[in-house]
């Protein structure tokens, strides 16, 4: 970490002298050789005048050639009292086969400007010779300048650093949380530089397997990484959060966290570095955290075990009056605050009991994600009438049922409030206003008709069958008297 302190330094103060002079942008294009051997390299090279290179995307592919490493470099020169600057990138390549290859056209970003070049034609012929034969002296300033051509050699320094998805629970019940976080740690003696490598993609891809299915989520959005000091085992690092997120299992149960991988940009550094050429390649790195089991254990029996919440709760009352009148509403808030699934948490439970009248509550909540666990508070406000005069202890009215974990009992919360009501019964007004239902709901609807046409045919109909029946009897009774 000290390292790399130095080259922010190093690059802060560069950065405060080139602002003395400004500059336009200039960006250049240079590729290597047309013809080179077998054992030489090709490069690719983007140079920036007076701007630092803060991003870039891939460079082309050579047919025929393998990429060999990216390294950067930067210069810097004062001519009559004025400052000028440059910051270069290179890709080298690799040949791996003699014959003529083509570099077609193409186009990079560097900090997000797009820079064109229109390729070229390359040879690749027999291996060159190491060093040239003829008589050229030696120029011993020749590489503190970078004026030799191939590639500088880099080394690799070790890391002290890991990758690691961190469960704050091995073992809970059934519908409490437990939280996980997926982070990159360096210590603070690590020497070695890091740069994260698309870390969005790598993110989306290990979720996929780290997620358990049969769970509520309730997500840090985590947007920024950002570097935390933080102690383990004894020692200091530095940690990079990339993600955090509390789940709540459903249901008992084993659930397997399996081992992901996280690549990361590690670079190499220079072993003979010069004030100017490239002092270190980019390389990659992939560390791997090592796999969990968190076992979802049933809860204790109970006749409302598959419905209560499971948390540590307790009961934040609010009341408009403790004194009221009959027939009047007053408002009465059952807040729930605590540790657990807030956004499932039910209204709590009505009691039966006489005289106190109540609507469905209006529901509010508010949920906090922080310090490795979800709080918060859900409340339920209710408008109630009482419609007789006494006393009115509200816990015979309320109730709320939960389990526990810490104390691994089930618990109830129950109202503390007191109404005392006084005025006349107004038990007659609250009947008379009440929809009575059944047969009463059609009075308004029905004809205020004894008959209507459906009775008056079947009346008619019934008259005419007994008329006939009594001619018939008549005729039967005359006939046998002749």
């Amino acid at each position: 970490m000290m390292s790399a302190a130095r080259h922010v330094l190093t690059f802060f103060c560069l950065g405060i002298l080139l602002s003395f002079q400004a500059f336009g942008q200039e960006v250049k294009v240079d590729l290597g050789p047309d013809q080179l051997g077998i054992n030489e390299t090709f490069t690719i090279k983007v140079t920036l005048s007076n701007e630092k290179i803060k991003s870039y995307d891939q460079f082309p592919e050579i047919p025929g050639f393998q990429k060999q490493g990216i390294s950067q470099s930067s210069s810097m020169n004062i001519i009559n009292g004025q400052m000028s600057s440059s910051n270069s990138i290179i890709q080298y390549y690799k040949p791996s086969r003699k014959g003529q290859f083509t570099l077609p056209k193409f186009s990079v970003l560097i900090n997000g400007q797009a820079v064109a070049s229109p390729g070229k034609r390359i040879t690749v012929t027999d291996a060159a010779a190491s060093a040239p034969s003829g008589g050229d002296a030696f120029d011993p300033f020749a590489d503190f300048f970078g004026r030799n051509e191939g590639i500088p050699e880099f080394v690799e320094i070790a890391d002290d650093a890991f990758f690691a998805v961190n469960i704050d629970k091995s073992e809970v019940y059934a519908g409490e949380g437990f939280t996980m976080d997926i982070s990159f740690f360096m210590s603070e003696q690590n020497q070695a530089p890091f740069q994260f490598y698309e870390a969005g993609k790598q993110l989306d891809a290990i979720l996929k397997k780290l997620k358990p299915a049969n769970a509520w989520e309730e997500n840090f959005s985590i947007t920024t990484i950002e570097p935390q000091t933080v102690e383990r085992n004894g020692k200091k690092w530095v940690k990079f959060k990339v993600f955090e997120s509390t789940f709540f299992p459903f249901s008992e149960g084993k659930i397997e966290i399996p081992r992901v991988p996280w690549e990361m940009i590690k670079y190499k550094v220079a072993k003979n570095p010069s004030l100017f050429g490239a002092n270190r390649q980019e390389d990659f790195k992939t560390f791997y955290s090592s796999p969990k089991t968190i076992t979802v254990k049933p809860l204790p029996p109970h006749p409302l075990k598959s419905e209560v919440p499971v948390g540590i709760f307790q009961l934040r009352e609010n009341i408009t009056t403790l004194e009221a009148k009959t027939g009047e509403g007053f408002n009465y808030n059952f807040g729930i605050a605590g540790i657990g699934n807030i956004n499932s948490l039910a209204a709590p439970k009505r009691l039966p009991g006489t005289n106190l009248n109540t609507f469905d509550p209006n529901v509010r909540q508010q949920i906090n994600r922080g310090y490795g666990q979800i709080s918060g508070v859900k409340e339920f406000d209710y408008f109630v009438t009482l419609n007789e005069a006494g006393e009115y202890p509200l816990d015979q009215y309320f109730s709320w049922i939960y389990f526990d974990p810490e104390r691994e009992v089930y618990d109830t919360l129950k109202p503390q409030a007191l109404i005392r009501v006084t005025g006349e019964s107004k038990i007659n007004e609250a009947l008379s206003g009440q929809r009575l239902g059944g047969i009463y709901d059609k009075i308004a609807t029905e004809s205020n008709q004894f008959l209507n046409q459906q009775y008056k045919y079947y009346f008619t109909n019934a008259i005419n069958v007994l008329l006939l029946g009594a001619l018939i009897l008549l005729a039967v009774i005359i006939f046998r008297k002749k």
